[in-house]
């Protein structure tokens, strides 16, 4: 099959979950509860796992990353975190096979939503009007898109895909590399743009990957770019934590999750909205996407108060 070429719907959808036999209103509210889990999970995550390293660093007794992290993965609220990262890559993989990548992305985007209301309620952070505001935009938009959203789409894109995704996967990893060598007034913003791109290689890659087999696994460019861009989103995203402004690096990897993935999706796998409701959904998408913009301080959890306990 040539490049530009579709592979055949009824082969795109080979492997589909059970659940796929729904009728088309339960099986995508079935998708949006599993992206609102995700967010749910993810958020979550980050206040535990923030409260865990600041108590840490509280306590004091090592230096270094690798020290700090030892120490923190005895903390029950880590290794809670870690848990719930990994359902909420569960959730978010069920959300993918199952509602278009650009309700996904933005219902991923909300889970700073997330992190600032249980970070307001567990480090008893204060919450603007503004930022309360943020969260209800947040809300506002993804009912939008949970009301327009259609099935995902039944193409399985040009044959070039995968190994243009495996591409985009290695160019995050040596920005990830090279973050300390960018200018300082970019490098937040353009390492968080990285990170962005490289989980939506992950968004991309999992509606992909047709079959979980051991061995297509192996033959699957797919399996590669999903295992490389989330790799190499984490270290863009840490990198540019690390070194630039929290806001500025949230912003970028918001945008970079959200825009590039929602256009595939759209352009060559065949997302669409429910008929008649397009203008629903892309109003909903950029609703919840500017509202999680609003919230870019809370993708690193805010300082917690020095009475945090060690847990």
């Amino acid at each position: 099959m040539s490049g530009g070429q579709f592979r055949d719907p009824q082969d795109a959808a080979h492997g589909r979950d059970a659940a796929h036999s729904l009728p088309y209103s339960r099986f995508v509210l079935f998708g949006m509860l599993c992206a609102l889990g995700a967010a749910v999970c993810f958020g979550t995550a980050t206040v535990l796992q923030a409260m865990a390293a600041r108590a840490v660093d509280a306590a004091g007794g090592g230096d270094g990353e690798a020290a700090l992290l030892l120490r923190a993965v005895r903390q029950w609220r880590y290794v809670a975190g870690l848990a719930l990262d990994g359902l909420g890559f569960l959730f978010q993989v069920a959300a993918l096979r199952s509602v278009p990548i650009y309700a996904v992305g933005a219902a991923l985007a909300s889970s700073l939503a997330v992190t600032a209301v249980v970070g307001a309620r567990l480090l008893r952070v204060r919450l603007s009007g503004r930022e309360w505001g943020a969260v209800a935009v947040v809300c506002a938009g993804l009912a939008l898109l949970g009301i327009a959203s259609g099935t995902e789409g039944d193409r399985g894109g040009p044959t070039a895909l995968p190994y243009a995704l495996l591409g985009v996967a290695v160019a995050v990893l040596l920005l990830g590399l090279a973050g300390g060598r960018l200018p300082q007034r970019v490098r937040a913003a353009v390492l968080g743009l990285g990170a962005g791109f490289g989980f939506g290689v992950v968004e991309v890659a999992v509606r992909l990957i047709d079959s979980v087999a051991l061995l297509d696994l192996l033959r699957d460019p797919a399996a590669y770019a999903l295992l490389l861009g989330g790799a190499a989103a984490f270290l863009s995203l840490t990198s540019g934590l690390r070194t630039g402004s929290v806001t500025a690096v949230t912003a970028g990897m918001v945008i970079g999750e959200t825009v590039g993935p929602a256009a595939v999706g759209v352009i060559w796998l065949g997302d669409r909205t429910r008929e008649g409701l397009g203008w629903a959904a892309v109003l909903g998408f950029l609703i919840a996407v500017v509202g999680a913009l609003a919230l870019a301080r809370f993708g690193e959890a805010p300082p917690a108060p020095a009475a945090a306990d060690a847990g």
